[in-house]
């Protein structure tokens, strides 16, 4: 009896998962998810929500030898088990997000603002002396949450590299103020993690709780991130350290979406969200930028998809990381989405992003 119910649930919603489907044609997205997911890194999951629903979520899995024997070759490196570095992506797969965790870590520092325990442009100098002394206290929270601080870490993947054997918030600290300027700050844009470092730094101290305390506090937990966290590791890394599923981090694109609110709970504000989707490097000399963001602006923590002026609220919004996920908020029509891939190749990316997002439009106008 009790089998025969839990059948009749699942056949239930099933049933009603497909009548949900039905209210679209995603025909064009599912060809599209076949056609790219080689390229993608053999395994991609592609997420919609819209009107207080998934609207759309499908996954394939395609992982060529080649792809395989990486996977296996990266297992073994690691010491991880090769059967979960292989397992096919669905929506509740948890892997490593990369530059996705700049979204969340704006978000967060943000919750500060709106409880005025701390000013966008407060300056670091006023929480963090070290700063002061090395003549960077004059860098501001929103120069820190858009890149534009002004100081110069050099390629991307060399400053990855460098907080490796960091094991504390502190010393995080003397590294990047030992760092050389590439101009005053809030008049050059720089892609780099030192900014959204220093801003979880400041919060530590506003607060007196570690980062990742905060992250499942505020965060995590109102947005029912059951599988969202920011590792093992004693340094959290506010930049590219987190790791999600595609369901948890569409809860966290429903609340952006929704105006700060999920679930009936108050996340953040909705001017805070609209302060965040500002392109706040607009104007600024660029230092060094990914190949793939193209012509996009930066707000906090977010890529604004369109090149806005620093007053303009953008349509659409993402946060790619170097993985390939892709999560985007199209304020425009309405909806959030989310493409969860594990790829290191970027060649070609801001193509399929754009095309992707364009087939989404396209389906969600054409109901």
């Amino acid at each position: 009896m009790k089998l025969f119910i839990q059948f009749s649930l699942l056949m239930s919603f099933l049933l009603s998962y497909q009548l949900l489907q039905a209210q679209y044609n995603f025909n064009e997205a599912d060809k599209w998810l076949k056609e790219n997911t080689p390229s993608l890194g053999g395994r991609a999951t592609l997420m919609i929500y819209k009107d207080g629903k998934i609207v759309y979520s499908h996954s394939e899995n395609e992982l060529t030898r080649k792809q395989k024997m990486i996977g296996k070759f990266i297992a073994k490196r690691t010491g991880k088990d090769k059967e979960e570095v292989l397992q096919d992506f669905s929506e509740n797969n948890k892997i490593a997000i990369a530059s996705c965790s700049k979204w969340l870590s704006a978000a967060l520092v943000m919750t500060f603002v709106d409880e005025k325990r701390l000013n966008i442009e407060d300056t670091i100098g006023k929480f963090l002396p070290i700063f002061t002394a090395a003549g960077m206290g004059n860098i501001t929270i929103t120069q820190c949450l858009s890149h534009t601080t002004g100081i110069n870490s050099g390629e991307l993947k060399e400053s990855i590299q460098s907080f490796k054997n960091i094991t504390n918030m502190d010393d995080a600290m003397e590294l990047i103020a030992a760092y050389p300027m590439d101009s005053e700050p809030g008049e050059s844009f720089r892609y780099s993690n030192v900014g959204l470092q220093i801003a979880a730094a400041v919060i530590e101290k506003i607060s007196g709780k570690d980062f990742k305390t905060l992250f499942e506090e505020r965060i995590a937990k109102p947005c029912e991130m059951k599988n969202t966290d920011f590792g093992d590791k004693p340094l959290p890394l506010p930049a590219g350290g987190a790791r999600s599923t595609a369901t948890d981090y569409l809860h966290f694109l429903q609340m952006i979406l929704e105006g700060g609110v999920y679930n009936g709970k108050l996340i953040l504000k909705k001017e805070t969200i609209a302060l965040m989707q500002r392109n706040h490097a607009a104007d600024k000399k660029i230092m060094g930028s990914p190949a793939e963001a193209k012509n996009w602006g930066y707000g906090f923590g977010e890529w604004t998809m369109e090149d806005a002026s620093a007053n303009t609220n953008t349509n659409a919004v993402t946060s790619p990381g170097l993985f390939g996920t892709f999560p985007w908020i199209d304020n425009k029509n309405g909806y959030a989405a989310i493409l969860f891939t594990y790829n290191i190749k970027s060649e070609g990316r801001h193509e399929r992003y754009t095309a992707i997002k364009s087939i989404v439009d396209k389906a969600l106008k054409n109901k």
